[in-house]
């Protein structure tokens, strides 16, 4: 059973940084550990459905971001250590929403951003950014 737990979320003003950290431990039925699975970021703000934020590819050589946060977001993942970070810098208002690590397992090393596509999934953790 594969488990991903999130940290680092919390209150923080306009202009300021957070950096979420997703621990991840297990494998699944057919044997694949965290080095085996794409892993994203996505984020739900109230009455707003998830929407992807970052995305980060098995070998940790290429991420995606959506548009909204590029310039301002890095997402990293250590295999060595089964854990992905997102370092939020330059956080707005806008940015507020519980941030969810994802992780999920397909024939190529695909980075989707529908959170459909995502099989385990952390339980959230809530960032504040106040004006």
């Amino acid at each position: 059973q594969v488990q991903l737990v999130e940290s680092g979320g919390g209150l923080v003003q306009a202009g300021g940084s957070l950096n979420l950290s997703c621990a991840v431990s297990g494998r699944t039925f057919s044997g694949q550990t965290f080095s085996d699975f794409v892993m994203g970021w996505f984020r739900q703000a109230p009455g707003q459905e998830r929407e992807f934020v970052a995305g980060i590819e098995t070998t940790g050589l290429n991420a995606q971001y959506t548009y909204s946060v590029r310039g301002r977001f890095t997402i990293s993942r250590d295999n060595a250590k089964t854990a992905v970070y997102l370092l939020m810098n330059s956080l707005k208002p806008g940015d507020t929403a519980v941030y969810y690590c994802s992780a999920g397992s397909w024939p190529k090393p695909i980075i989707y951003y529908d959170f459909r596509d995502y099989i385990y999934w952390g339980q959230g953790i809530q960032v504040t950014v106040s004006s």
